[in-house]
């Protein structure tokens, strides 16, 4: 495993990070583990050397969270793993139970903390833009958070880059905690991000983190063009259907798959290896539930492509509308 800096900051992180999104509850998703089917893959990661772990408080409804923090505690050290949650959609009853307003926000933290069993997060996130929150009320409550000793960082998830600039300007203007991380959503066949965000992100220092990397699974070459879902989650992803499956898409994919086969490694290897490479881009974020998908991407840590090599499988791209802010 490699390991690199979250942006400017001075923690260190495995150049993959485990999305824990897939372990909690099948009473959520379908596609979900639970804690005993969740424990071997934990464990295998750290055994791989990865040392961060991503999830959320909706995630499961909160038991993503629960099985992370025990799990994390019987295969290492608090000290050893890079734990990060976010906060953002509703999971509490009530008008007050989402969103980023100062009341859920501290309110959210603390029972994420109670959940994960831990007295700190290393990053604590927001998961969208609230539009109905002034960005200096939810700003302000970060930066208490932090100050409180509840999480070490702080970062946000996909929104459009004035808006991050914004967010980023108001810290600075006032003194408050910046973001140091920024988990958008960015992969071979959904570049938009290359456009202005991860620009801004090299410029200000930011770390990148992008969620579905694979295009939740769709760059793994195992969908065909004119053939039905071959997976659990496929099948009950209309998320999915509605952002990929053009046939542009599949092109890429494609070319992925070819060098793949010329280089003996699998597609999804090779468009892991992708993002790796593209500049600014600090730890994808993968989900496993199947071991080899696991050990395949550490492997695509080490797997090296060429200048020419990455022009065949970004050439057949075409523009799309911006998918992943909702």
């Amino acid at each position: 495993m490699k390991y690199v800096r979250l942006g400017q900051t001075g923690l260190k992180v495995s150049r993959i990070c485990l999305g824990m999104m897939s372990y909690g509850t099948p009473e959520w998703r379908d596609w979900v583990l639970d804690e005993a089917a969740a424990r071997p893959f934990v464990q295998r990661a750290i055994e791989l050397g990865i040392n961060f772990f991503d999830t959320a408080d909706m995630y499961s409804l909160g038991v993503s969270e629960e099985v992370t923090g025990k799990l994390l505690k019987e295969f290492s050290t608090r000290e050893e793993v890079v734990l990060a949650t976010k906060v953002y959609f509703p999971i509490g009853k009530g008008p007050n139970g989402g969103g980023l307003s100062r009341k859920h926000i501290m309110e959210a933290i603390d029972h994420s903390l109670r959940r994960l069993g831990t007295d700190y997060v290393d990053l604590y996130q927001i998961h969208r833009w609230d539009h109905d929150t002034p960005i200096e009320e939810t700003m302000e409550a970060l930066h208490d958070v932090v100050k409180a000793g509840k999480a070490l960082y702080i970062g946000a998830s996909s929104m459009y880059a004035w808006q991050f600039a914004k967010a980023q300007y108001t810290a600075d203007r006032h003194g408050w905690t910046r973001f140091s991380a920024m988990q958008n959503h960015m992969n071979a066949v959904y570049r938009e991000e290359e456009r202005e965000m991860l620009p801004l992100c090299r410029d200000q220092g930011v770390g990148v983190i992008p969620w579905s990397p694979l295009a939740r699974g769709f760059l793994a070459g195992n969908r065909k063009r004119d053939e039905g879902d071959p997976t659990a989650r496929a099948k009950s992803d209309g998320f999915a259907k509605d952002m990929y499956y053009q046939p542009e898409d599949f092109d890429v994919v494609d070319a992925v798959s070819a060098i793949a086969q010329e280089k003996g490694f699998s597609p999804a290897q090779i468009a892991l290896a992708w993002l790796l490479h593209k500049p600014g881009v600090t730890a994808p974020i993968i989900g496993a539930t199947k071991m080899y998908q696991l050990e395949e991407a550490v492997g695509a840590v080490e797997i090296s492509l060429s200048d020419e090599e990455m022009a065949r499988i970004e050439a057949p791209y075409k523009p799309h509308p911006i998918l992943g802010h909702q």
